[in-house]
């Protein structure tokens, strides 16, 4: 069937494509930004340019920096274990593998936690992430590559298998990992920094985007970014991204899976997350599947085949050994709704307000803002 699915503006900028370029601009070769003498890539988890736009006033820093044209597309599905492998890889998510929150080993009934499950589940961070980190091939060539961010992530099986190669320098403030980025790049000419902000993310899925704590943590990361821009020196490059946007789903907005529902019969797996769902089917049962969802649920999500997403290039290039990782049929939602399997005995989950995974703009459309030696 043909599939009626929101298109990418026209000429928009990849968010795969940004460490690639801020790392070919510190040769002076980039596409897309002006030459450098080390570069910085400052990712703010869960800024979407929509939640940007609309709380301006509380981030009149990063509000001032661009216009409407300065952003880039995430990938599919909008969430970070895919957001950011393909942006640290330069690859698809049909290439690196990493096809969503909680994806399917094939041959198994496992569905590991694509940011988690390298210790709990056995991930191997040398073969489940399918692409050479960029940091690994930059370190490789012999020049430095750092990488700024919170204690817990010092060698965790993600870590490894996106930022392999990097020096790891961590920090719980987000001042001080500004400083440091900024101190490296100063002292360290050919380098790439990776600076990473989770904190307006963990406040969106608590309270929501448009709640007063994430308002004041984007005030905060917004005078983080102005310090940024005023400790670099004038020969180094910076882009401010995202990885996806956010919406705030309410509870009334939960759409609940539960046992003798006939949305699971023939399901063997769901997987995915509440706003994108991997279905991993019975064999011979993913058409099924799709028409009993399709027939339910047309009018609050996207639902497609795997094939059919394939086909329509959502995962970018999909490789062989990568394709039966991808659900058998996905369920990516229109509006503010969610989908949860309440099977599950941990509810906690659906406390969560504020969600990101499926196709729309304000969750793929993310900031790219440059400052320094890019503006």
């Amino acid at each position: 069937m043909s599939l009626s699915l929101p298109a990418d503006p026209p000429r928009s900028r990849s968010l795969t494509g940004v460490v690639e370029q801020s790392i070919a601009a510190l040769t002076g070769e980039s596409e897309w930004f002006a030459p450098a003498r080390s570069a910085i890539v400052f990712l703010i988890d869960g800024l979407g340019s929509h939640n940007l736009a609309a709380r301006r006033g509380h981030a009149r820093f990063l509000g001032s920096v661009g216009g409407r044209r300065d952003v880039a597309r995430t990938v599919f599905p909008s969430t970070t274990a895919a957001a950011l492998s393909s942006l640290l890889t330069g690859t698809d998510p049909g290439v690196h593998g990493i096809v969503g929150y909680r994806a399917r080993v094939p041959g198994t009934d496992l569905a590991p936690n694509q940011l988690h499950g390298w210790e709990t589940d056995g991930l191997d961070p040398h073969t489940w992430q399918r692409s050479e980190p960029l940091f690994a091939r930059h370190a490789a060539a012999g020049h430095p590559s750092f990488v700024v961010s919170r204690p817990s992530y010092t060698g965790t099986g993600f870590t490894e298998a996106t930022l392999r190669g990097a020096e790891f320098f961590p920090s719980d403030d987000l001042d001080e990992r500004v400083r440091l980025a900024a101190d490296l790049a100063a002292r360290h000419p050919g380098s790439i920094t990776y600076l990473y902000a989770p904190e307006l993310d963990t406040a969106g899925h608590r309270d929501g985007w448009e709640s007063d704590r994430w308002t004041d943590t984007l005030e905060r990361v917004d005078a983080a970014a102005r310090r940024l821009a005023d400790g670099i020196d004038a020969h180094t490059g910076v882009l401010v991204t995202a990885d996806h946007g956010m919406v705030d789903v309410p509870a009334h907005k939960h759409v609940l899976l539960r046992a003798g529902d006939a949305l699971l019969d023939g399901v063997e797996i769901v997987g995915g997350e509440p706003r994108m769902l991997h279905l991993y089917t019975a064999e011979g049962r993913a058409d099924a599947v799709a028409a009993v969802w399709r027939e339910s649920e047309a009018a609050r999500a996207w639902v497609m085949t795997r094939d059919e997403a394939v086909d329509a290039g959502l995962f970018g290039r999909v490789d062989d050994e990568v394709r039966p990782r991808i659900g058998d049929v996905l369920v990516a939602a229109r509006g503010r709704f969610a989908y949860y399997d309440d099977r599950e005995a941990d509810k906690r989950p659906q406390r969560m307000l504020g969600q990101h995974g499926s196709l729309t703009d304000e969750e793929r459309t993310v900031p790219l803002l440059r400052l320094g030696a890019f503006a």
